[in-house]
């Protein structure tokens, strides 16, 4: 499930923001151990497996120069978190040893309707796959948390039971069908094996107890979440919001970025009663004199999640 344990520290290693956003898309673990279908880890077929070292020369390679990396997002037509996810994956995959990415955002069609697309079909040495790609944040109920169906998106729009229902009925067996087959045969390819890849963040009640939900990966990555009336920061701390954009890796900012508690403050005092989610995270200094986050918080309106959550 993750295929290069010596090198999960990479991402707070690297300085150029869509490299760090790029280590940490293909270096962190995925949101759950158990999901109801097959998971597979996009590079699981890669020779990078066998050779990590080359992946981390690689990343370090567009941390001097990202231009490629650059080049290679100004394609990108929107800064949707999900769309710039999977375009991180495709700039890895088109790199990948051993890969063949053979498509991406695959569109499946029924007299000229749209279906659905498949995320991305590769070849490697295991065969042919359809991959679905998800980057997910959900923040957990403050009781029974083990109910999947319970965790929502900060927007309340998606669910964690939902999406991986749509998943498992909808977006796997698209390749399987009879139209997702001809679109294959179109390319030459056989039929393909189908697997999800699920990153992201579960976010947890800062003040009230709350387990994970069923089936979670025990490495995965976690923040807090705490409605505007509790909001307290603690001495000494050093907190900012991010911007959607930022949401992947673990912030790095220089000393002139951080923002002072008066500055912070003032920026709360502003922000709407009924603002969106916010997420909000506290930076530390570092030994080489960077500022880097050490933990992450959504800000939700007293309301949350409210009507929102029917």
């Amino acid at each position: 499930m993750m295929p290069f344990p010596s090198l999960v520290h990479l991402p707070r290693l690297l300085q150029r923001p869509a490299v760090r956003d790029l280590a940490w898309t293909l270096l962190s673990p995925p949101l759950l151990e158990r999901a109801g279908c097959p998971q597979r880890h996009p590079l699981a077929g890669s020779l990078w497996i066998e050779r990590p070292q080359a992946l981390q020369a690689w990343l370090y390679g567009l941390d001097i120069d990202d231009t490629p990396l650059q080049h290679w997002l100004k394609g990108l037509g929107s800064r949707r978190l999900g769309l710039y996810y999977e375009r991180l994956w495709q700039f890895a995959l088109q790199q990948a040893p051993g890969v063949e990415l053979l498509a991406a955002n695959l569109a499946i069609r029924e007299d000229g309707r749209t279906l659905g697309e498949l995320d991305v079909v590769l070849r490697d040495r295991d065969g042919v796959h359809h991959l679905e790609l998800a980057i997910k944040l959900y923040l957990g109920p403050e009781r029974f948390g083990t109910d999947p169906g319970g965790w929502l998106g900060p927007g309340c729009h998606d669910r964690l039971q939902a999406k991986l229902e749509h998943i498992r009925r909808h977006q796997l067996p698209m390749s399987a069908s009879t139209q997702g087959r001809t679109a294959l045969e179109r390319l030459d390819l056989p039929p393909v094996q189908a697997s999800m890849w699920m990153g992201g963040y579960l976010f947890y009640p800062a003040l009230a107890p709350s387990e994970a939900p069923l089936g979670v990966h025990p490495l995965h990555l976690r923040g807090r979440w705490l409605h505007r009336k509790d909001w307290i920061s603690a001495p000494g701390a050093h907190w900012q919001p991010l911007v959607r954009s930022a949401w992947l890796a673990p912030a790095r900012c220089a000393a002139c970025e951080v923002w002072s508690a008066a500055q912070f403050a003032a920026w709360l005092h502003l922000l709407a009663p009924d603002a969106p989610a916010q997420l909000l995270v506290n930076v530390q200094r570092q030994q080489d004199g960077s500022w880097q986050e050490i933990e992450r918080v959504f800000l939700v309106a007293d309301q949350w999640p409210g009507d929102l959550a029917l």
